[in-house]
């Protein structure tokens, strides 16, 4: 196959005293993510989209939550061995499409270093990058700001 699709979700809960990196951006704000990580949970679901693509897993898999190789890491280095990992399989990225769900704090200031960011690391350049927000109208976790989410989209093509 010439082409491959992936697609990723993650969700981390906020809490007071942490970082808030979305991106590969570190986002001022009260409440940061928890996780074993950095917590990016945009760049863990680009991860995930692109190990699904090529049907090679999660981003628990391959780096897991219980190993303390990967505590407090930064999820740029997990993004960069995603792509590592897809260009040993003879891959590369077309595009990414992504969609943060929260209600604070609003992103749009941060997108352009977000892209940036990502399309460094994927080797593609920034308009192949979709970084978009939206908020659950107060609805659910994310409207309670108790945490938030990341969907994302990958094309892959055979190099």
């Amino acid at each position: 196959m010439s082409f491959r699709i992936g697609s990723g979700i993650d969700f981390h809960q906020l809490a007071e005293g942490r970082a808030l990196w979305i991106g590969g951006v570190c986002i001022p704000h009260h409440k940061g993510a928890l996780g074993h990580s950095d917590a990016d949970v945009l760049l863990h679901a680009i991860c995930d989209a692109l190990l699904g693509a090529l049907s090679l897993g999660d981003i628990g898999l391959h780096f897991p939550n219980n190993d303390p190789a990967y505590k407090d890491i930064d999820s740029k280095i997990l993004l960069t061995k995603c792509r590592e990992l897809i260009g040993q399989k003879g891959y590369r990225v077309v595009n990414v499409d992504s969609t943060l769900c929260l209600e604070e704090p609003k992103i749009k200031p941060y997108v352009p270093e977000m892209r940036k960011q990502i399309a460094t690391i994927l080797a593609v350049s920034e308009e192949d990058i979709s970084v978009k927000a939206t908020t659950t109208e107060k609805m659910g976790f994310a409207g309670r700001e108790e945490g938030l989410m990341a969907y994302a989209t990958v094309l892959l093509q055979k190099i």
